[in-house]
């Protein structure tokens, strides 16, 4: 996975919207809300941050290359090192899981406006 995959991948995801945050971090956000991160300078020691349910945190910090993620790891959010430290249809089943359950979370009125609240599941 590259971050340009990841970008392309996010996009595909119904209302995502990017936004830059912090001055180097790339933003997914459903409703306002963030279910990935990644990092835009290249030699950033985090690669990807991402949302998971809390038996999928634990299991995942577990994994060579994957941490709680700084600030968030309260809220089950866990951070790639290193792009490999998952297979690319992991990542991807990883980030759509993230977006489920951001937007679950959303107040129904946000839901409401954005149609179909069953998560989307874009082809790999």
């Amino acid at each position: 996975m590259t971050r340009e995959m990841l970008r392309s991948f996010c996009r595909r995801l119904p209302h995502v919207i990017e936004d830059v945050k912090w001055g180097n971090n790339l933003c997914f956000l459903i409703g306002g809300k963030m279910f990935a991160v990644t990092c835009l300078e290249r030699t950033a020691p985090v690669k990807l941050s991402f949302k998971c349910k809390p038996e999928r945190f634990t299991e995942l910090v577990e994994v060579d290359g994957i941490i709680p993620a700084p600030y968030m790891a309260r809220n089950h959010w866990v951070s790639l090192e290193r792009w490999d430290a998952l297979r690319d249809a992991e990542i991807k089943d990883s980030v759509t899981e993230s977006y489920a359950l951001v937007k679950a979370r959303l107040p129904k009125k946000v839901q409401g406006k954005l149609g179909d609240t069953r998560p989307a599941r874009p082809k790999h």
